[in-house]
């Protein structure tokens, strides 16, 4: 299939929402499980936190889209913790490996959140001691190519959270495809994330809550005379209007009748909502710097009266033989940024094995695509 026919039917899924009557909600906050979502890795936080097309020979991009898994992450091994805020602890760890036998290549990864501990009271404050939440996930991933430039791959997830007293466990699955032309520098990707089912709810006599399902297709193009990779990323594809009302941003008068007169569209808003934008420009052959956009991070945490940067995130990669170093500052909110580093390891030029073990091939070296 060529490349054109798959961005028309991009862009049709895209546009084509338009069409869909659903009601506007929030987007975050109505379903359990919601930590799937976050950014698994500095790179990603500093692509926007979205990246199912990025070509980068980076093992951590491939949580976000199954299909990204190829030889040319064999043995690489992502690691990352990250105080996050309110002293919220993130570990999130991924590592892929090649089977030329079987012309697979498997991933494996953890994530883990641990919130702390918090004082646990009755309805009349007494104090009944502590207890802690927590979230924990582990992927286990397989992807192949077929023909030329296509690669597919999918993701099985099992999830667990724990809040207080009480604990919920769910199996999801992410489902994705890429298409990859490296002579003209395009990659499309498209992934079907969070589908499955609950296993435990938090109470079993409430029905359960949702899952974080997203559907998203990304492209991303490196141009050939600039050092320059330029990528475009389309969520929350599965409904149209995702713009949050905000009832604090309606106006009343001296009597409390809603003075908000209100009769636009939002066309605009609500497309933008659904799209994350940026850049990555490779300096030398040893550094990356990235920028991105998110236009639904900037409208649901910023206010009107103070916008800053939010919805901007930023981020630098350095790029060594055995490690990178990735680095990404975003700025979630006008409260202030997060700061965030990890760290690839290439195992295989880190620890060199004996010829003992060939057949785990695992010194064997191959090209990103």
């Amino acid at each position: 299939m060529n490349i054109k026919y798959c961005t028309y039917i991009s862009l049709a899924l895209l546009t084509g929402l338009s069409t869909v009557e659903a009601s506007a909600q929030v987007v975050g906050g109505a379903r359990a499980f919601e930590f799937l979502n976050m950014s698994n890795s500095p790179h990603v936080s500093a692509l926007g936190g979205l990246a199912p097309a990025n070509p980068e020979a980076d093992v951590s991009l491939a949580m976000q889209n199954p299909s990204l898994y190829r030889p040319g992450i064999h043995n690489q091994l992502s690691a990352n913790h990250n105080l996050y805020y309110a002293d919220i602890g993130i570990t999130n760890l991924q590592y892929a490996y090649h089977s030329p036998k079987l012309q697979t290549t498997f991933g494996v990864g953890v994530q883990s959140i641990n919130y702390g501990t918090f004082q646990a009271t009755d309805i009349y404050g007494s104090y009944l001691g502590t207890v802690r939440a927590s979230d924990f996930a582990l992927n286990l991933s397989a992807a192949r190519q077929y023909k030329e430039h296509w690669r597919y791959g999918v993701t099985l997830k099992w999830a667990h959270s724990t809040l207080a007293d009480r604990s919920a466990s769910a199996l999801l699955g992410d489902v994705g495809v890429t298409y990859f032309d490296t002579a003209r520098g395009i990659t499309l990707g498209i992934v079907a994330k969070n589908m499955g089912v609950t296993l435990k709810r938090y109470n079993p006599n409430n029905p359960a809550e949702p899952l974080p399902f997203d559907l998203q297709i990304g492209l991303t193009k490196s141009l050939k005379n600039v050092p320059l990779r330029l990528f475009v990323v389309a969520h929350h594809l599965y409904q149209w209007d995702i713009r949050y009302n905000n009832p604090a941003d309606k106006k009343s008068n001296i009597f409390g009748a809603d003075t908000t007169a209100d009769n636009k569209t939002y066309f605009a808003d609500k497309l933008f909502r659904h799209l994350t934008i940026g850049g990555e420009l490779t300096i030398g052959k040893r550094l990356g710097i990235s920028v991105a956009y998110n236009h639904l991070r900037r409208n649901e945490l910023s206010t009107l009266e103070t916008k800053g940067l939010a919805g901007f995130s930023f981020g630098a990669g350095l790029y060594l033989n055995k490690f990178q170093v990735h680095y990404a500052r975003s700025f979630m909110a006008t409260a202030g940024a997060y700061n965030e580093f990890g760290l690839n390891i290439a195992l295989d030029k880190l620890f060199k094995v004996g010829s003992k073990t060939e057949p785990w091939h695992w010194n064997n070296d191959y090209p990103n695509w």
